[in-house]
């Protein structure tokens, strides 16, 4: 019976209305029209699927030999997740799957904080059961020291934290580590603001100050590199590794794969449908790990987890003159920009249309400043030079941070923003079918996730009719497979519309994968900033890790 129970309908809250429809998949559905329940019961009907007109009917396919290795299932009709990570002693565990897939649930189960019913939510099993179950294997040692050793874990700071950051750290600083760490994640500029007031790169690199001056047996860290720059993410991986010790665990949920590879000892994947089951593999190397998720394919399963491989394909080959001639050139001047105890000095540049210019630097150096002078938002304190005027062209933007307000659906959205092109046929086959927008379109943008929002802005941002676009940290808030599909969507699409993309990322994948030139902003935090154009691309990123990182 459990063989024949490989497909199941998913029916998603979101899209289901039932006041707005005459129920046409429960007309159509055999069970209700016969009247009595099948034993054993069928596998449900395609039919059901196209009849519902907001398309919520989903049928997906479940893995055959799964079921006995059911960890946890919150109640009937609900997300499952089978097997779980194994943490090891003295080494730092990634975790990389797609958003939906379970990590969280997985970090709640290895924290002791959810108790893992094997599957039977109606009748839960005792934990000398579920040590039983695990018998056998590390998880069993695992389980059995937080039952006895009643070991103490950190994952997150709390919500309601008040104070400013060096009293937090002074009370939560077990292991006399607040000087060295502050040092460490520049938190010394910022050891008097409350906690309510810090930035976002700064709230994050204190959020791990937090886990780190505490004295406990299990670290946990979701997704510690947002927010932060290159040379911020492999401070915080070294703080991170720091905490090893002989017998306690580290355990990391980190999309960025650069980080991922640097930080970890060896990895799990997570795989399955988001929000209807996850799959846990079983542990790798950090290199076949990395690449078992990019292929889509388990081999120690023999099981495809996605149709295609994620796949960077860089461009080695340099344009030709011809080619070069037939772009759109536009010249900035050399200008000056000063606000506070922060200076911004461009020197004279130049930039094409169908050009990805990808800006490197710390945080606070001045990317956006200079982008929003060059759209004219922002006027410069002195112009050097008269032969050379700043052009004029409007820039559509996409802030780092989503606060989305608009208060109606994403198709009333999307039709007042870029009316003319969200139904072009290009703009669909490049931007709207790969970010899968069209699944969003009756819901309401106030009520969305933030990746939602983050695809949705990206649909708006790209199409809006301008010449130039600012793009500020497209990774973030997306998971590893979201950011590949993002880099293509915003390659092809800057390609064909002949526009000019400025974007500041500091996932080093996805920006060695955009950049056709390199913008690099080098200068210290409140002092004068020079950029420099590079071109090709690869000067300009081995110049900036040599400065930064080396």
């Amino acid at each position: 019976m459990a063989e024949r129970l490989t497909r199941i309908a998913i029916v998603s809250e979101d899209k289901c209305k039932p006041k707005k429809c005459r129920q046409e998949c429960k007309k159509s559905c055999p069970v209700v029209k016969t009247g009595r329940i099948p034993s054993p019961f069928p596998s449900p009907p395609s039919s059901a699927i196209g009849k519902c007109p907001f398309d919520a009917i989903e049928i997906i396919n479940l893995p055959k030999d799964l079921e006995k290795d059911t960890t946890h299932r919150y109640g009937p009709n609900t997300f499952k997740l089978h097997r779980l990570p194994v943490p090891r002693p003295g080494q730092v565990l990634g975790l990389v799957g797609t958003n939906g897939i379970g990590k969280s649930t997985a970090l709640k189960v290895l924290a002791g904080k959810l108790k893992p019913n094997l599957g039977r939510f109606k009748n839960p099993p005792d934990w000398q059961e579920i040590l039983t179950y695990f018998r056998g294997s590390e998880l069993q040692n695992y389980f059995t020291r937080i039952l006895e050793d009643n070991l103490k874990y950190v994952d997150h700071i709390p919500k309601a934290v008040q104070g400013n950051v060096g009293q937090v750290l002074e009370q939560k600083d077990e292991r006399d580590m607040k000087a060295e760490l502050c040092v460490d994640l520049e938190l010394n500029q910022v050891i008097d603001r409350n906690v309510g007031d810090l930035s976002g790169g700064e709230l994050q690199r204190f959020a791990i100050a937090v886990v780190a001056v505490q004295n406990a047996e299990i670290y946990m860290f979701d997704e510690p590199s947002s927010y932060l720059d290159v040379k911020q993410r492999l401070k915080a991986a070294q703080v991170i590794r720091s905490l090893l010790r002989p017998n306690s665990y580290v355990i990391v949920v980190e999309h960025d794969l650069s980080v991922l590879d640097y930080l970890s000892d060896f990895i799990c994947c997570l795989y399955g449908k988001p929000g209807a089951y996850g799959v846990v593999t079983l542990p790798f190397s950090v290199r076949e790990g990395i690449n078992i998720f990019l292929a889509g394919f388990v081999p120690t399963e023999n099981l495809r987890f996605r149709d295609e491989s994620l796949t960077f394909k860089i461009a080695e080959t340099q344009e030709s003159a011809e080619e070069i001639e037939t772009y759109q050139r536009y010249k900035y001047p050399t200008m000056s920009k000063t606000q506070g105890n922060f200076k911004l000095t461009v020197v004279e540049g130049e930039f094409t249309d169908s050009q990805i210019v990808v800006m490197l630097g710390e945080n606070g150096t001045g990317k956006t400043t200079f982008i929003r002078m060059l759209a004219g938002l922002l006027k410069p304190d002195t112009v050097e030079g008269t032969d050379i005027e700043i052009p004029e062209f409007n820039v559509s933007y996409k802030p780092q941070k989503i606060s989305p307000k608009f208060q109606n659906t994403v198709r009333h959205l999307l039709h007042q923003k870029i009316r003319d092109s969200y139904m072009h046929p290009q703009f669909v086959s490049d931007v709207m079918k790969p970010l899968q927008i069209e699944q969003l379109m009756d819901q309401e943008v106030i009520n969305y996730q933030v990746e939602s929002s983050k695809e949705l802005l990206y649909a708006s941002a790209l199409e809006s009719l301008q010449i130039s676009i600012l793009i500020d940290e497209p990774s973030a808030y997306l998971d590893s497979e979201q950011r590949i599909v993002a880099s293509k969507v915003i390659k092809r699409f800057i390609l064909h519309a002949k526009k000019t993309a400025f974007i500041v990322e500091h996932d080093f994948i996805m920006a060695t994968y955009l950049a056709d030139r390199s913008l690099f902003m080098r200068g210290d935090l409140l002092l004068t900033v020079l950029p420099t154009l590079h071109s090709p691309w690869v000067s300009g990123m081995n110049k900036f890790l040599s400065v930064s990182v080396g």
